[in-house]
C-alpha cells in the first residue's frame, strides 16, 4: 500500500502544501487532523515529516549512534503506519518524509525540499502545541518555529 494518494491534477489551481511535524504524540495527531481539515475542498498535499533527533551526538560512541539509527528506522516504520491509519481513508494526497537533525531547523528545511511548489502555491507548517509545562520556560518546537518560520505556521491546540 502506498502512503501517497493522488488528487486530480489541475495545473491552473494554486495548491496548498502542508508540512506536518509528526512524532506520533497526541499533539502531532491533532496537527495531522488539522491539516486534513485545512485541505478539505482545496488542491494540495500533506507532507508528514518525522525528524529523528539525536540530542547530543558528540557525546555518543559510534556504536551507540548505529543503535540509535536502527531505533530511528523502527520508529519511522511505526510512525509511517500510524500516519497511514490516520490519513488513508480521508482522501487526501500525502507522503511521509524522515529527516534527521534539529527538529525546528529540519521542518524549515522541509519547506524548500518539497519539489512541486509553483508560484501562487502556499506552504504552511502545521504542528501540535506542547502540553509540557517545562516547554513554556525552555521552549518547544512550536515556540522555535514561531520565532524562525519563513512561511505561515499553524499551531494546533
Amino acid at each position: 500500500m502506498s502512503d501517497t494518494t493522488e488528487s486530480p491534477a489541475d495545473t491552473s489551481v494554486a495548491k496548498l502544501h502542508l508540512i506536518v511535524g509528526y512524532d506520533g504524540s497526541p499533539p502531532a495527531m491533532r496537527a495531522l487532523d488539522g491539516a486534513v481539515g485545512l485541505l478539505q475542498g482545496r488542491a494540495g498535499h500533506i507532507h508528514v515529516v518525522y525528524v529523528a533527533h539525536i540530542p547530543s551526538i558528540d557525546m555518543l560512541s559510534a556504536d551507540a549512534i548505529v543503535v540509535m539509527e536502527e531505533d530511528f528506522d523502527e520508529v519511522e516504520k511505526e510512525l509511517r503506519a500510524s500516519a497511514a491509519a490516520q490519513l488513508d481513508a480521508r482522501g487526501v494526497a500525502w507522503e511521509f518524509h524522515r529527516r534527521q537533525g534539529i527538529i525546528v531547523e529540519q521542518l524549515i528545511v522541509a519547506v524548500s525540499a518539497i519539489g512541486d511548489v509553483r508560484p501562487g502555491d502556499t506552504t504552511v507548517i502545521v504542528v501540535g502545541s506542547s502540553s509540557h509545562a517545562s516547554h513554556r520556560v525552555v521552549g518547544s518546537v512550536a515556540v522555535g518555529l514561531a520565532r524562525h518560520c519563513p512561511v505561515p505556521l499553524l499551531i494546533v491546540p
